[in-house]
């Protein structure tokens, strides 16, 4: 078992979920120029993986997360949520975590 260790500050950007809906009933996304209100900032980590995707853990504070909340770091690198999963352990919730599988934002020029 390998243990990630907290290397940089993470926040998290939530967008509401689920979105508004038009006339017809279909999900509309919200405005992506329109950057939603932080919903916290926690220590985490941020690991590029071999094919150009990223594997962050955020604290368990920062659940729910889903696809399409972006999560900014304190030297202004933003990535964008692909998916999330919230690990827990019973009776410990000390080592519980967020992972998330991220996009960069912009992506890494080939």
């Amino acid at each position: 078992m390998a243990v990630v260790l907290a290397s940089r500050q993470l926040t998290l950007y939530a967008l509401e979920h689920p979105w508004a809906r038009d006339a017809n009933g279909v999900p509309v996304p919200p405005d992506p120029n329109q950057r939603p209100k932080p919903r916290g900032t926690w220590p985490g980590s941020a690991l590029e993986q071999p094919d150009d995707t990223w594997s962050l853990r955020l604290d368990p504070a920062a659940w729910p997360v889903e696809p399409g909340d972006v999560v900014g770091d304190e030297t202004g690198m933003t990535w964008t949520v692909t998916t999330a999963r919230l690990h827990q352990v019973p009776g410990c919730p000390a080592v519980d975590y967020v992972q998330a599988t991220v996009t960069r934002n912009p992506p890494k020029a080939t």
